[in-house]
């Protein structure tokens, strides 16, 4: 039997990279998935592909840091299943550059996606789970979150906040039966990898999907809240 059987997701930033290996594998273990992604074409490719697959997946085009555009995706899915039970906030964007050469614009985007976005997107499901008594939310932040590197001054503000925000977050919801899970990876194998580090010891989308399921179908005593995802090799 899939382990999620039944069950309604929503995950954004699903076209690309970790977001598009969590919609596969949240489909291919029985979710019926709707993403968020910015690019039509990439949106419409990555439905089509997957729905080939026997996936019950849909896509749609908007900005996830746009309260409009947010508040039509969660009442989009809500009104075709009647309900939401996993939410994955995967959408992220980095641009590494040191202060003095990073500009407000760049700043801006980043925080518009990678904290802004997680927050519209929160505030939107979370009436559905507590209503329910019943929810997952995912957070995908990064070990950037943790630690601090030359150029990441931006991006790591980004995720050091989405830590802050989402531990909070888990204090004020487990009364409702709302798990909050943030996995902090480390370097993976993705285009957006600051790194560019390739090959076999390095963490695969497939694992930070995984890590994603070990959370979310764990026993419902037990909560994951923060799981590092690292290289086993350096």
């Amino acid at each position: 039997m899939m382990r999620l059987e039944g069950k309604i997701a929503i995950v954004s930033g699903g076209s690309r990279g970790i977001g598009r290996t969590i919609v596969r594998t949240l489909g291919a273990e029985g979710a019926a998935v709707t993403f968020a992604a910015r690019n039509q074409d990439d949106v419409a490719r990555t439905v089509e592909e997957f729905r080939k697959e026997g996936l019950s997946v849909e896509g749609l085009a908007l900005d996830v840091g746009s309260e409009s555009d947010v508040a039509h995706l969660v009442q989009h899915v809500v009104h075709s299943h009647g309900r939401l039970d996993i939410l994955v906030n995967n959408a992220g964007v980095g641009v590494f550059k040191p202060v003095a050469e990073l500009s407000v614009s760049e700043f801006d985007t980043m925080w518009r996606t990678n904290m802004r976005g997680v927050f519209l997107l929160t505030k939107a499901v979370l009436p559905h789970m507590i209503h329910a008594k019943a929810g997952e939310i995912v957070n995908i932040a990064s070990l950037a979150g943790k630690n601090s590197f030359k150029g990441g001054a931006g991006y790591c503000a980004t995720k050091w906040a989405l830590r802050g925000f989402a531990s909070s977050l888990m204090l004020e919801v487990r009364e409702h039966n709302i798990r909050v899970v943030t996995l902090f990876p480390g370097s993976v194998e993705t285009a957006f990898s600051a790194t560019g580090k390739k090959g076999s010891n390095i963490t695969q989308p497939e694992d930070v999907a995984d890590a994603v399921m070990f959370a979310i179908t764990a026993p419902g005593r037990s909560m994951f809240s923060e799981i590092d995802l690292r290289p086993t090799k350096p």
